[in-house]
């Protein structure tokens, strides 16, 4: 039976061992990863410096005018997270959402922002808060492959790529000053 003596500098010697362990995992990564995330279809999008992690990000097909991107986005962090803006090389884009509107849901810009709480996630979904995507600059064709920027409160910004896909649901009306009716 080890003595107490050997007992109290077991655990400070593993714990320095893992942490020398972890530095030299992390020091065999690539030179020339970048912080921001580009993620598959089925692949999770990695969480830049601790923001979010982006699951399953897609964008809806369409060949002019407006469309609409998606995700679920995962905060593990300890403090809420607020998504202010968002941005692409295809469009201008707005942070959107589905509101009650004299009687019916319309499509609206989300006043305030996204918040993510803190060790949670939020969708987005047609339907329900999204990216919109608005006066298209070229088509945007199944398979297509976009590069998203979300902006955040404290300034921090986040890339992530979303595959455009075919989808018919989720006929909403848009709200005035949103362009003629038409779906996300």
């Amino acid at each position: 039976m080890p003595s107490t003596t050997s007992r109290r500098f077991l655990r400070p010697a593993a714990l320095i061992g893992a942490a020398v362990l972890a530095a030299s995992v992390a020091a065999c990564g690539s030179a020339d990863a970048t912080p921001t995330a580009t993620p598959s279809a089925s692949a999770p999008a990695s969480a830049a410096a601790g923001v979010l992690t982006i699951r399953d990000p897609w964008v809806k097909a369409a060949d002019k005018g407006m469309t609409a991107a998606f995700g679920t986005l995962v905060n593990d962090s300890d403090t809420d997270v607020t998504i202010t803006g968002v941005s692409t090389d295809v469009s201008r884009a707005e942070l959107h959402e589905m509101a009650m509107k004299d009687g019916k849901m319309v499509m609206q810009a989300k006043q305030g922002g996204v918040v993510v709480k803190a060790r949670s996630q939020a969708a987005l979904e047609p339907g329900g808060d999204h990216l919109m995507l608005m006066d298209l600059t070229r088509p945007v064709r199944p398979g297509d492959q976009l590069d998203i920027t979300l902006t955040f409160a404290d300034g921090r910004t986040q890339t992530f790529t979303a595959v455009a896909k075919p989808f018919t649901g989720a006929q909403e009306s848009y709200a005035p000053g949103h362009g003629a009716t038409g779906a996300s």
